[in-house]
């Protein structure tokens, strides 16, 4: 389930709830926080790392177009490890410090707005393909720090 309050400049706060697991990310207003069966404890998103080391998710291998997934295809080349599925969890997982980048297309603007708000709160950042605002959907490229960012937009944008 996911849960956002946006004003004019994009999401403020964000909520990822899964039910089947017990656990809810949250994330805006000068906190992000996970809450599950161990407990409560602060997000935060992975260091910098080198792309080859990065642990890249997408919700399924087709990404969206074929020049969108071929995009994808060069930034997963490059990539330590790549993993299909998840759907919003694996924003979950970047603000919780899991893995480095989630990389989609075809978004609506109720897919990302949430994840946006708990991924930024936890110090990463998620913009669009371009590096311009995300929360209206469309291309999305979520990541842990800069750093791995700057590389993977590099690559979407060869």
């Amino acid at each position: 389930m996911l849960i956002a309050l946006s004003d004019a400049t994009g999401p403020v706060l964000g909520v990822i709830d899964q039910p089947y697991t017990s656990e809810r990310f949250e994330g805006g207003l000068g906190r992000a926080s996970w809450s599950g069966p161990l407990g409560t404890r602060p997000l935060g998103a992975r260091p910098a790392r080198p792309l080859s080391e990065a642990i890249l998710f997408t919700t399924f291998p087709e990404v969206g177009t074929e020049a969108e997934a071929a995009a994808f295809r060069r930034v997963s080349a490059q990539a330590r490890l790549t993993r299909y599925g998840m759907d919003c969890y694996a924003y979950a997982l970047l603000a919780a410090g899991q893995i480095d980048l989630v990389i989609e297309a075809g978004l609506q603007a109720y897919d990302v707005q949430a994840p946006i708000a708990v991924i930024e709160a936890a110090g990463g950042l998620v913009t669009d393909w371009q590096g311009g605002k995300a929360h209206e959907g469309g291309q999305v490229l979520a990541a842990a720090n800069a750093e791995i960012h700057a590389a993977a937009l590099a690559l979407l944008n060869r």
